[in-house]
């Protein structure tokens, strides 16, 4: 699979990385349910055999249950990939999620973090959300203190937007930036993917296929019966009316995806990936199927044609939501 370098880092990461939110399995706020930890793991094992190198994870997920599981997978694995972790949100004993970027709350979640993936040093530490918003500026401060005493190597931040950046760069510089973007979220295209260029700040994007909608595989059957547990099932665009209309765009891109001899997932993945300024999409996994599939949109570069015609399926849908 390509490589694309972080921003000013010497990090090269496959143009696909693994994402592992749903490897956190059910019980908490932000769940997909339940998840098999063996099937996790196996996962894991199976993308970094097709050539992802690299993982992104995070403390909340399944309240630290996921870097439990990424850590575990580590040890099996014969090479080392690029971990990347996320911190700032904080749970209580009932599971109940909050955001905290004291410096004291940042220096416990890093030395947690470490101990979960059962790592000396994190490559990528990201500032997961910009929240209590006023106190970005300790945060960042005692992320850039790890990164002098060796515990990560290179700091970077996920939802933040312009603003937020330059209040921290001076404080120390910006690795990366983890917004979400796919073709039906692309908020990002308007003002930040050109100053993350402009700043040399790599970006790796999350949910490029929007959380399963426009995998191809989705169906409104399938969204009736989403679990209570999955919190897609609380998101409009998993409901009428959106969800029709959500429907109709993946049918007009399947065809687009089957014309090229490929899935409707790894559309929305290219898709993302025709950006210059996007490091790597993050896909996430549950299995090892799954990755099997995502994983060769890392190489395909859509055409033109393809493009333009995907461009005119979009316009249509925001001309139906109204």
């Amino acid at each position: 699979m390509k490589t694309r370098k972080l921003g000013w880092t010497d990090l090269e990461l496959s143009t696909v990385g693994l994402g592992t939110w749903a490897i956190g399995g059910g019980g908490w706020q932000f769940s997909w349910g339940y998840q098999d930890d063996k099937e996790s793991i196996a996962a894991i094992l199976h993308a970094v055999e097709k050539g992802v190198n690299w993982i992104d994870t995070a403390a909340v997920y399944g309240l630290g249950h996921s870097e439990e599981v990424v850590g575990k997978a580590l040890k099996e694995l014969p090479g080392r990939p690029i971990i990347a972790t996320k911190g700032c949100r904080v749970w209580d004993r009932e599971g109940n999620i909050t955001g905290s970027l004291k410096k004291g709350s940042i220096k416990k979640e890093i030395e947690a973090s470490l101990k979960r993936l059962d790592t000396d040093v994190i490559d990528l530490y990201q500032i997961h959300w910009p929240v209590p918003e006023d106190d970005i500026e300790e945060g960042w401060s005692a992320v850039a203190d790890a990164v002098k005493e060796g515990k990560i190597r290179y700091a970077g931040v996920s939802n933040f937007n312009v603003g937020h950046i330059e209040r921290i760069k001076n404080i120390h510089p910006v690795a990366s930036l983890q917004p979400p973007y796919s073709m039906i979220k692309s908020d990002v295209e308007m003002e930040l993917l050109g100053y993350c260029v402009a700043n040399n700040i790599g970006v790796v994007v999350y949910s490029p296929m929007q959380k399963g909608l426009l995998t191809g595989k989705f169906t409104k059957e399938r969204a009736e019966t989403l679990s209570e547990e999955d919190h897609r099932s609380m998101d409009p665009q998993f409901h009428e009316p959106e969800l029709s209309i959500n429907m109709k765009l993946v049918e007009g891109l399947r065809e687009i995806a089957e014309r090229n001899g490929k899935t409707a997932a790894q559309l929305a993945i290219a898709w993302v990936l025709r950006r210059h300024e996007v490091t790597s999409a993050i896909v996430g996994t549950r299995k090892p199927s799954q990755i099997e599939e995502t994983v060769m949109a890392g190489d395909w570069m859509l055409s033109e044609e393809d493009v333009k015609e995907i461009e005119f399926l979009l316009a249509r849908r925001m001309e139906e939501l109204g």
